[in-house]
């Protein structure tokens, strides 16, 4: 994470009846409503305390929030405009970094890739997987290369 994101949280709270109307730092007006969102010190309707790319209310889709670059963004705006980008392990096209991955040491792959490389048996939670020569086994294979001497996989 750099030095120059902020991961911020997000409040909403209830207004009290007897108090006095806080000002909207989003469009300026007083909050009359009965919920605000007290974000970045400030206090906004929940209607204007949205991400600058998808326009989407910060409120619901969670309690934190992103900025950079004067921006105010969700997660998956903030990763698509400012995350690590890779490639997978197996395909070797691009991941994008909004993108749920698996990872083995320090290979990254779709969670579509995540197979075994001789079968193309998928794995479920739980699965065991071997990494051999850089290559991910289901244990069955990885079971009959270690019976074969020479082990030397050939991926189909």
């Amino acid at each position: 994470m750099g030095r120059d994101k902020k991961k911020r949280g997000i409040q909403m709270l209830s207004v009290q009846p007897d108090t006095k109307p806080k000002g909207c730092a989003g469009c300026n007006r007083k909050i009359k409503d009965r919920y605000l969102l007290k974000a970045l010190d400030k206090y906004w309707h929940e209607d204007c305390l949205k991400c600058a790319c998808c326009d989407c209310r910060l409120g619901e889709v969670g309690s934190t929030l992103y900025t950079k670059a004067n921006l105010i963004l969700c997660r998956r705006d903030y990763l698509r405009l400012f995350g690590v980008t890779g490639n997978c392990a197996a395909c070797s096209k691009l991941i994008p970094a909004f993108e749920m991955v698996m990872r083995a040491k320090e290979n990254v792959y779709h969670l579509d890739c995540f197979a075994c490389q001789l079968c193309n048996q998928r794995f479920c939670v739980g699965d065991k997987f071997f990494l051999k020569n850089n290559m991910i086994l289901c244990q069955t294979d990885y079971e009959e290369g270690l019976m074969k001497e020479g082990y030397a996989p050939q991926v189909r």
